[in-house]
């Protein structure tokens, strides 16, 4: 039998097969080859299993060739990796510029992430009933990624503005849905389709952060045969296996320059020559995306 993993708690997953979902474990001695991570089986993989007669669980013996990854590792410092989903048309991130805030940091390491794995990227900053108190904020935050050449919008999954575009933009695509706990991922599947259900929280009051709702990853089934993976809450997004050399190709307004550099292995920090440090100096490319490029790089150095 095959099917496609909605749910998945490390061994223990649901696959749904046709109308059914059903529970399956990872048989016991399968390893994915060449890839080191906390979990091997993935929401979003397509699988093979069996029932065993006279079992409700199925066991899986195979799972297809992936089509593409987004892999984070747990802290900057961990050297432990968790794949976040599978075999996706569009990565998600959802931000808030405020209650609570997330960061560019945050936003380039998911997109780096996303560029590295060639998977097309949105920016979605949602509570746009909250930006009314201080625009200036969020055209901050947009400037600084449509100026990369990042597609963003803006949403409030409270009062459903843009709502009915955002389901335009993503219909007939499996989309994962990433960013802080708060930033309103399961409220935004709520808005998209009532009938998911997604377990909604708060925002904790002492520290304007959010309060895990979402415990495992999981695809939800939505209208024009669209599949959203949400995800848990990520507090850190560490990037996983670059190369100082090579980072910089990974941020989009950075490509078009390094072939301008002196030199092949330039790390635009410190080296004579270098276009893209020039770049930033003359404010060609966002200083901020810059600084957060730096930052990176040095926890890679590390």
């Amino acid at each position: 039998m095959e099917g496609i993993v909605v749910r998945s708690t490390g061994r223990l997953c649901e696959v749904q097969s046709g109308e059914n979902i059903v529970t399956c474990v990872l048989r016991g001695n399968m390893r994915l080859r060449g890839m080191r991570t906390t979990n091997p089986i993935a929401v979003g993989d397509r699988v093979r299993f069996d029932m065993e007669p006279g079992q409700e669980t199925g066991i899986i013996q195979s799972i297809g060739e992936r089509k593409n990854v987004i892999i984070r590792r747990a802290t900057n410092l961990s050297k432990q990796t968790h794949i976040l989903a599978a075999n996706i048309d569009l990565a998600v991130v959802v931000a808030t510029p405020i209650l609570p805030r997330t960061s560019t940091g945050f936003i380039d390491r998911f997109l780096i992430s996303a560029e590295s794995y060639h998977i097309p990227a949105l920016i979605v900053f949602n509570k746009s009933d909250l930006f009314e108190m201080d625009p200036d904020i969020v055209d901050y935050f947009e400037d600084i990624y449509q100026s990369a050449g990042y597609p963003t919008m803006q949403v409030s999954a409270m009062r459903g503005d843009n709502i009915d575009a955002f389901a335009q933009l993503i219909a007939s695509k499996t989309i994962l849905l990433a960013g802080h706990s708060g930033v309103g991922k399961s409220a935004l599947i709520n808005a998209l389709n009532p009938d998911a259900h997604a377990r909604t929280g708060n925002i904790s009051k002492a520290h304007n952060k959010g309060m895990h709702t979402t415990t495992f990853a999981t695809m939800y089934t939505l209208p024009a045969n669209t599949l959203i993976i949400d995800t848990p809450g990520i507090k850190e997004f560490g990037v996983v296996d670059f190369e100082p050399w090579e980072l910089g190709h990974w941020f989009r307004e950075f490509k078009a320059l390094i072939p301008l550099c002196k030199y092949k292995n330039c790390t635009h920090r410190h080296e004579p020559g270098c276009a893209v440090r020039d770049a930033a100096e003359n404010e060609t490319i966002h200083e901020e995306r810059y600084y957060n490029y730096l930052g990176i790089l040095n926890n890679i150095s590390e």
